[in-house]
């Protein structure tokens, strides 16, 4: 008899530790709740200008149309973290700041404002003069002839906007690493020669990135994900060497080296520091990367170092019913691409030599960020927001933004 009244006893305990601990669990899933997706986009939006200081000019006010429609793209995806790639740079942020300020924050036709609290913004190679005939057509000076395409330094940059804080410390830039220092290069070959398009005068400064490499930290909670932004070279505007084409190939290359510790020893820094990302640090790839795995004209194989790494996932692909639309709608170079309209991101001219609409633009995060939702801003015309992708010429971008809403491990 003492023995079932011990045994009660005990289950009495045990029933009233249960009851007061059940509520302080709920309590809790309460406060906390599952965790919160982070967004990330990228969004070539075309905000560069012709002249040095014009971006500037156009921002000043909130009253330039282009700008309003792209912040109303941005206020109605409503990204975490944003890449804008074709952003001019300036050494004072001041365009960055006032696009913040006179747009982003400014209602666009009813749209909730969005303010980022952080932003990245470093020098970009565009319109560095090279001092050296890049091009080869015998005289140094130019665009072509700069570090990477431009009429003015920094045109065609690129701006990461946060609203998570950004670890600026221990951020990245990839600027001045040299094509001729990545091992087993895709240097292009003079078809004539059959000898290197570049000169060693050449590749002793030629530099990888047409605009830059950066790595951007960015802290989620107690988390980091390194936001790893570029904006490749298009594969075109060039010869039967391919100057444009293999340099786009390399660059998208640096990324899949720089993931994964063994290939990554030869990678160097600004700040004169080697190798990658450490084992198991998580990131998101992200960027116009100007390459289709099956249209256009980049060298064969150049995106899928990316699609098909054995880190990155890709098992949500970004889509959208107006690239089905479009690409149906417009007929021509369309007709002949083998990869899926829905997945295009860009809307380029489709009478030849055009390539007609290609999917360029990717947000590409690490497989341990498991992937809950993408897409790609491009409404159809019965939508009421088709107003702000439009065809051409265009109210905003002939690209499109592209986001993925990923689940941040440990992140609430």
């Amino acid at each position: 008899m003492k023995k079932n009244n011990s045994r009660t006893l005990i289950i009495v305990l045990l029933l009233l530790l249960m009851a007061l601990l059940i509520p302080t669990v709920l309590a809790k899933e309460t406060q906390y709740g599952p965790p919160e997706p982070v967004r990330f986009a990228s969004f070539n939006a075309s905000l560069n200008r012709f002249n040095a200081g014009d971006l500037i000019e156009d921002l000043s006010t909130p009253d330039n149309g282009q700008a309003k429609a792209v912040a109303e793209i941005i206020q109605r995806t409503r990204p975490e973290v944003l890449l804008i790639n074709e952003f001019d740079y300036d050494e004072a942020g001041e365009a960055a700041r006032l696009f913040q300020e006179n747009y982003l924050s400014v209602s666009q036709n009813g749209a909730d404002p969005i303010v980022y609290d952080d932003f990245f913004q470093k020098p970009s190679n565009t319109g560095i003069p090279s001092g050296r005939d890049f091009d080869k057509n015998g005289s140094v000076g130019g665009p072509n002839d700069a570090f990477g395409f431009g009429f003015f330094p920094g045109q065609f940059g690129m701006v990461v906007y946060s609203q998570n804080p950004i670890d600026d410390d221990n951020a990245r830039t990839f600027q001045e690493f040299l094509w001729n220092d990545m091992p087993d290069a895709m240097l292009p070959i003079d078809p004539e020669t059959g000898e290197s398009w570049y000169d060693e005068g050449d590749l002793e400064i030629f530099r990888l990135s047409s605009k830059s490499h950066w790595d951007v930290p960015i802290l989620i909670g107690d988390k980091t994900v390194h936001f790893l932004v570029s904006h490749p070279t298009p594969p075109v505007f060039d010869g039967p060497e391919d100057r444009n084409g293999t340099r786009n190939n390399d660059e998208i290359r640096f990324w899949s080296d720089y993931i994964i510790p063994s290939r990554s020893g030869y990678i160097y820094d600004d700040d004169g520091n080697t190798g990658g990302l450490p084992p198991g640090a998580m990131f998101v790839i992200a960027g116009d990367q100007n390459s289709d795995p099956f249209d256009g004209d980049s060298v064969p194989g150049s995106i899928d170092q990316l699609l098909d790494h054995p880190l990155v996932n890709t098992k949500d692909t970004p889509d959208s019913e107006g690239g089905v639309e479009q690409a149906f709608l417009q007929d021509a170079a369309n007709d002949d691409h083998i990869g899926d309209p829905a997945f295009d991101t860009a809307d380029f001219g489709d009478a030849a030599p055009s390539p007609g609409n290609l999917r360029a633009d990717y947000v590409l995060p690490r497989k341990n960020l498991s992937i809950l939702d993408a897409g790609v801003f491009w409404p159809l015309e019965e939508d009421p927001l088709f107003d702000l992708v439009g065809t051409f010429p265009f109210p905003s971008s002939d690209h499109r933004l592209v986001w993925i809403d990923v689940k941040v491990p440990g992140h609430r």
